[in-house]
């Protein structure tokens, strides 16, 4: 009996702590939601992000919050002799919480780290390409910070290395890479599922077929390719997505509570 007593005791503690520790996590966020972000900061976003000016006026000091909590949660490293500066943690971070703006959302919470490389590197040296970026299931997000800027610098391309990575995390965020994110309720994945996979299975006939097709033919690797990069073109070329692919467009849409069409 006494046994039983002590590990009751011991699981209250446990679970108290924890508790303990979300209520200080969920005030702490709450209050750097509200800080403002400092003019340095803003200058970085503004210098090297072309697309932050295309943002309603509205929602610039939500992301200004959004980015004081990544800031605050997030480890960045550097890697190949990288430096880390306030400029590189704020180019990323800012590009990051503009997936998250609009709606709920646990500040990718099984992210803790962000790697950066200067260039673009290879994961071994029997690599025969070199990788621009990537995401790994429970582990960092790792970037090269030249190709940052290059995806940050021009906004209409349809390619965003930190979109691209940042919507896997996103897709990761159920335990699987499989192009379906969190969805607000359970009665949108049949219309999901509908919908990405109609457009997955086209852009596979298009590209077997050599045909040209608005996304990067990235996207016909696999499913959860196909989000990441439809998630690059739904931000940069929001006007042609809506035209050729007005299904896709609304599923995201819906999904991101954003609409950058009308932002144009």
């Amino acid at each position: 009996m006494i046994y039983f007593v002590g590990l009751s005791i011991a699981v209250i503690s446990i679970v108290g702590f924890f508790y303990y520790k979300n209520i200080k996590r969920k005030a702490r966020r709450a209050e750097l939601m509200k800080q403002s972000l400092p003019e340095e900061y803003i200058g970085y976003i503004k210098q090297n992000i072309p697309y932050y000016q295309k943002l309603p006026e509205e929602l610039k000091p939500q992301l200004h919050g959004l980015i004081n909590i990544f800031l605050d949660e997030k480890l960045f490293e550097g890697c190949g002799g990288q430096e880390i500066t306030d400029e590189i943690r704020v180019t990323v971070a800012a590009q990051a919480c503009i997936l998250l703006l609009n709606r709920p959302t646990n500040y990718y919470p099984k992210l803790h780290t962000i790697l950066v490389y200067p260039h673009a590197y290879k994961q071994d040296k029997d690599q025969v390409g070199i990788t621009l970026g990537e995401s790994w299931q429970n582990g960092p997000v790792v970037l090269s910070w030249d190709n940052v800027m290059r995806g940050a610098k021009d906004i209409r391309d349809g390619q965003n290395v930190v979109f691209h990575e940042f919507s896997h995390r996103l897709d990761q965020e159920d335990g699987d890479a499989d192009g379906a994110p969190i969805l607000a309720n359970s009665g949108k994945y049949t219309s999901w599922a509908r919908v990405l996979g109609s457009e997955y299975q086209r852009m596979l006939r298009k590209c077997d077929k050599g045909r040209k097709t608005l996304m990067n033919k990235y996207g016909a690797t696999n499913p959860a390719e196909f989000f990441a990069v439809a998630t690059e073109t739904f931000f940069e070329k929001p006007r042609q997505m809506s035209r050729k692919q007005p299904e896709l467009y609304n599923e995201l849409k819906d999904y991101y509570q954003l609409d950058p069409l009308s932002w144009e």
